[in-house]
């Protein structure tokens, strides 16, 4: 009756299909990345931050603070 069960295929399902797209998504985007933060210079770090004050209070005014001050007067 159930010519596919009997020879043992197993018909393709759509749910199948996503999952192994996404994996071969996830792995392309993964060999596409790697590369890139291997070959960063070891020269290329990020300063050290400003210590905090002693008495607290530690709130600079960064550029990214000045970025979003901007952004927020209209």
């Amino acid at each position: 009756m159930q010519d596919s069960q009997v020879a043992g295929i197993k018909p393709a399902s759509r749910r199948g299909f996503f999952m192994g797209a996404a994996s071969v998504g996830a792995a392309a985007a993964a060999v596409t990345v790697l590369p890139k933060v291997v070959e960063a210079p070891a020269s290329a770090a990020i300063s050290a931050p400003k210590p905090a004050p002693e008495k607290g209070g530690g709130y600079t005014l960064s550029e990214h603070v000045k970025r979003y001050y901007q952004t927020t007067s209209a």
